[in-house]
């Protein structure tokens, strides 16, 4: 890990952070008083739609843009707060001509179109459960996600139905309605999503919904093949405004720009319920990562917080430091990372590349919401995952057999776990109650993810409980040897398993690839071996590296070190349903 410390913004000409004080902030820190911020259903409901969009319109923000969607051609559309109050009612009558009952789901298979908010915050409004598709699902993960979470709904496009959906009908007979964006919207089994919203009306009701009731259904990948449906509830909204205010130091009226791709849990709860719950703009791009593109949309947009994945940060950092220098990034204030743990060189360089850090942050699917982050007003330490939000208790422990946990010392390695109690804390895997009550032991949540905590308080993420690899009696974390590998020039990304060894249990082997303009040569493969050797020692460096071209990544950016592995061993490669297109 990086010795570099980068101390705290000054905020010299942006707005003062949410949050200045990180003790002062966690000792006074209440769930209840947090939820006065929020306006509420009459008769004390609650309804996460209402305080992403109708909240502002009492609130004064009706005319302030909401959402700003770029299209792939240049245009740009845009829908104020009572615009978007109004679509989004009308969707939800849509759904009530159609017949959708509170606590049905409606499933969306899109890219960033406008069409998928107004789905999102539409369905909300309705009372029925909204669950993401990725757009680059095959047939196959696509019918087990509806046949498993009982779509009744799906909204996608022409050619993502012909392609992908057409075919599955006869197998899932509780999808009743499939609703079509775009032109050529029209079919015998389909309806058109453009015709339907024409009919309806902008008014409404929003559904009498309790901060318990079913909101979210938002499947994780499991090693098995079979996917988890994490179910999320209303009230994981307080979550959302909390962890956006706190976490991503959004103010009301900030221009804020989320890259996260739709079809999973960060795309909903950050590429659109977060901000918009705060008040803030929100920048919507349809088109996939371009380096001078998305720096042009940070420069034009005006862009106040960027929130944006590890695997895009080393993508710019794989073109050099010249390109961001031709844009004007001034009005950038905060930039934060998801997806997965964020290397120390990447900090290190956009401090010294782009004049302020990215701040990483863990949470989970099942989380809800960003759990522990480095701060806008906090010192970081490259590497680090930062300190727990106010209002979170985290702790690193040992399961005993006996069902009981033993709490670890700071500077060991344990597994990371949460007391239970946060209001967007998932409720369940669909169907599976057993597989959900394996996840806690007493009050406390077990993420399945090895940390350890420092002396200074800030978590250091070592890797999933299964990725973690035992060699001589050692435990070795992926990560920390990644990162090492992603300080050396050459070095684009990298993964790292462990590899079974009859004499040690397992060895460490890397696979690495490459930035342009460097060979994969045994000179520079003994250059890396001795680079990993020096900064980690004989018994942590790896045994084997192996250069590969791509390494397979989910769409979240996510290095899938068990495929790696997978592939490695000859092994079942499980789901792939989400594995990036290398």
């Amino acid at each position: 890990m990086s010795n570099t410390l980068i101390h705290k913004a000054n905020g010299a000409g942006h707005a003062l952070p949410n949050l200045p004080d990180y003790d002062a902030t966690r000792a006074r820190f209440s769930w209840a008083l947090e939820r006065q911020a929020l306006r509420g259903l009459p008769g004390g409901g609650l309804n996460i739609a209402m305080e992403a969009v109708d909240r502002h319109l009492q609130n004064g923000r009706g005319d302030q843009v909401a959402l700003r969607c770029l299209s792939r051609g240049g245009a740009a559309r845009e829908f104020t707060y009572a615009e978007l109050a109004a679509e989004t009612g009308r969707f939800a009558n849509v759904l009530r001509t159609l017949g959708v009952q509170p606590g049905e789901r409606v499933f969306s298979l899109l890219g960033r179109v406008p069409e998928l908010y107004l789905t999102v915050l539409g369905t909300l409004k309705a009372g029925a459960v909204f669950c993401p598709l990725f757009s680059a699902f095959g047939p196959e993960p696509i019918r087990a996600r509806l046949e498993l979470g009982g779509g009744r709904v799906l909204v996608t496009t022409p050619t993502l139905y012909r392609r992908k959906v057409a075919s599955l009908r006869a197998q899932l007979p509780q999808l009743e309605h499939v609703l079509l964006v775009g032109e050529d919207a029209d079919g015998e089994d389909t309806r058109s999503f453009g015709a339907l919203m024409a009919q309806a009306d902008t008014g409404g009701r929003i559904a009498p919904t309790g901060g318990e009731d079913m909101a979210l259904l938002h499947f994780t990948s499991g090693t098995t093949g079979r996917p988890k449906g994490a179910v999320h509830v209303h009230c994981a909204v307080l979550s959302h405004y909390v962890t956006g205010r706190l976490a991503l130091d959004l103010h009301p009226g900030d221009v804020f720009w989320c890259t996260a791709d739709p079809g999973w849990v960060t795309g909903t709860s950050y590429g659109i319920l977060a901000p918009l719950v705060i008040g803030a703009t929100l920048i919507v791009d349809a088109e996939e990562f371009d380096a001078e593109r998305w720096y042009g949309i940070l420069q034009d947009e005006r862009v106040d917080v960027w929130y944006t994945a590890p695997t895009a940060i080393r993508m710019l950092m794989r073109l050099g430091d010249e390109v961001p220098g031709r844009f004007d990034l001034s009005r950038l204030r905060f930039m934060a990372s998801v997806g997965e743990p964020l290397n120390s060189e990447a900090v290190i360089w956009s401090q010294r590349v782009l004049g302020r850090p990215f701040h990483d942050n863990w949470w989970q699917t099942e989380t809800g919401g960003i759990m522990i982050a480095n701060f806008a007003a906090m010192d970081i330490k490259p590497g680090s995952m930062g300190k727990p939000l106010p209002g979170i208790e985290a702790a690193i422990v040992s399961p005993a057999p006996d069902g009981t946990l033993a709490f670890v010392p700071d500077g060991e390695q344990g597994q990371l776990a949460l007391k239970t109690g946060w209001p967007s804390m998932f409720r369940g895997y669909l169907g599976e109650d057993t597989r959900y009550r394996t996840c806690f032991v007493g009050d406390w949540y077990l993420s399945g993810d090895v940390a350890r905590r420092d002396a200074d308080g800030y978590y250091w993420f070592i890797g999933r409980a299964d990725d973690v690899i035992k060699t001589s009696g050692h435990l070795i974390g992926p990560f920390e040897v990644e990162d090492v590998f992603m300080q050396h020039p050459a070095v684009a990304e990298c993964g790292v398993i462990g590899k079974p060894d009859p004499v040690a249990g397992e060895i460490v082997k890397a696979f690495v690839a490459l930035k342009p303009g460097f060979e994969a040569d045994p000179a520079l493969h003994d250059e890396l071996m001795a680079h990993a050797r020096k900064r980690l020692g004989a018994v942590v460096a790896p045994k084997e590296l192996e250069f590969a071209a791509h390494l397979p990544k989910t769409r979240s950016g996510k290095i899938m070190r068990r495929l790696l592995k997978a592939r490695e061993l000859g092994l079942p490669e499980g789901d792939t349903s989400t594995l990036e297109n290398t």
